[in-house]
């Protein structure tokens, strides 16, 4: 089984744009998918409820904030949607479980730094240091051809982590956050697939 979180401690950063789009591109390649929710608002949650029943199936992982459960044994792939603000006991608790950690950082200072101590703290934690855990980041409405791209890098370098790959602004993620519908459910979108997502799939599916 996967088992991929996706963290960042800080909110509006993109967490549940990547869940519910890495939830749609397994389920799409037959694997039985499960897309768990920590965040009080339940974004994924709710947006699972919104998706077409003609599309590829995704299964709820029901899991509470106060209760760390695994995901049922039948599962091939378990993706978790992290709230704001997690850290300490919790973090250490889900990243005990996971095997891949997806960061959404955007090129913003104020997001750079609101991740700075996120990143020690995972440094800091004993599945990470004995390499148990692979940490991508993914940059987050970035312009890879801007000034913007090569401070993100720059802030990077200290940590020591890769910049997996960068999703652009779009308005199709606002669309999908509504509809259920994902890019990987629409054909026509797989220019963007091939280009901003392929990297981030291709790491995923890498063992250690």
């Amino acid at each position: 089984m996967r088992k991929i979180m996706v963290a960042n401690p800080k909110g509006g950063c993109g967490k549940s744009t990547l869940s519910v789009h890495i939830a749609s591109w397994f389920a799409r390649h037959d694997e039985i998918v499960y897309l768990g929710d920590l965040d009080r608002q339940q974004s994924s949650r709710h947006w699972l409820e919104a998706r077409p029943e003609n599309l590829a199936t995704i299964k709820h992982w029901e899991i509470s904030a106060d209760e760390f459960k695994l995901p049922p044994k039948h599962c091939n792939v378990a993706i978790l949607d992290t709230p704001a603000g997690l850290h300490g006991k919790r973090l250490k608790e889900v990243l005990n479980e996971v095997d891949k950690v997806v960061v959404p950082v955007s090129s913003s200072r104020f997001d750079m730094l609101a991740t700075r101590e996120f990143f020690e703290e995972l440094a800091a934690t004993k599945a990470v240091r004995k390499e148990r855990v692979d940490i991508g980041v993914v940059g987050m409405r970035v312009d890879v051809r801007t000034h913007a791209y090569a401070q993100l890098l720059e802030f990077l370098q200290e940590f020591d982590l890769p910049v997996v790959t960068c999703i652009a602004q779009s308005q199709r993620y606002l669309q999908a956050a509504d509809t259920g519908v994902t890019l990987f459910d629409n054909d026509l979108n797989s220019t963007v697939v091939d280009i901003q997502w392929r990297p981030l799939l291709n790491w995923l599916v890498s063992r250690h």
